[in-house]
């Protein structure tokens, strides 16, 4: 039953994973919306200072899923350079234990419009289908993206996290800047970290791949769709806002 437990992508046996939203991934997508679900509830009703616990116990959580994935990995010989933290899921967390520490409205939109699009994609898209269930990087894969889901959503339910589109392009410069070296190191070590050199199959990335030759033509495309869903609500809330001063302040003269 154990047996390709301490197996990863790279050596387990043909076979014995799971398919895109067969029963055990939509049952992890359950465990998802569940999860999400109480966190919100819970730190939405929760006191400032239960709130700070709980930020610093997910990013706690984060940072120790992370640390047993290159445990496991170093204790039987198979961790590599392609499991450096330089997915962009993996700098999420090294981001996330910042902002515990260190909010900031670059930041705040960093988790919001990069962080949960990411993890939710990685949920609904998993790249680790060789992996069977009882696997610990099966299972490290799907907790730490549901936390790294998890903790952005809540945070923004819970109004600690207000998105705001004038602070998006500081956000998004952050993004660059992480993608220029880490796609240097991808050159140097023959990695693909953050999907920079290629896109698999079950990557929506690949139908760029397809169609344009290019994967790299999808970045823009998806950026622009995912923020305009991400961000639209919020500006049109502002707008209404602002309509509804104006219109305040024409009635008070």
């Amino acid at each position: 039953m154990f047996q390709y437990f301490f197996e990863c992508s790279d050596t387990i046996v043909k076979g014995v994973g799971f398919k895109h939203f067969d029963v055990l991934h939509l049952a992890w997508l359950l465990v998802f919306v569940i999860f999400c679900g109480f966190s919100c509830y819970f730190y939405k009703k929760a006191t400032p200072e239960k709130r700070r616990r709980i930020r610093f116990l997910y990013a706690g959580m984060l940072v120790a899923d992370e640390l047993i994935k290159i445990i496991g990995l170093s204790a039987f010989g198979n961790y590599h350079v392609k499991y450096l933290p330089l997915q962009l899921c993996s700098i999420n967390i090294i981001l996330i234990a910042i902002h515990v520490f260190k909010p900031s409205k670059t930041l705040d939109n960093f988790l919001y419009s990069i962080c949960i699009p990411a993890a939710m994609m990685a949920l609904l898209f998993p790249t680790w289908t060789k992996l069977p269930l009882l696997n610990f990087m099966h299972i490290h894969s799907f907790t730490v993206h549901i936390l790294l889901a998890a903790y952005p959503i809540m945070l923004t339910f819970g109004r600690d996290i207000r998105p705001s589109a004038k602070d998006l392009p500081k956000s998004l410069l952050l993004l660059l800047g992480m993608a220029v070296p880490i796609y240097l190191v991808n050159l140097v070590f023959d990695t693909n970290f953050m999907f920079l050199m290629k896109a698999g199959k079950g990557n929506p990335l690949y139908f760029f791949e397809k169609a344009w030759n290019n994967h790299l033509l999808g970045f823009p495309v998806l950026m622009a769709g995912v923020l305009l869903v991400m961000y639209f609500p919020h500006i049109v809330k502002q707008i209404k806002q602002a309509y509804a001063k104006k219109k305040a302040s024409s009635a008070d003269a």
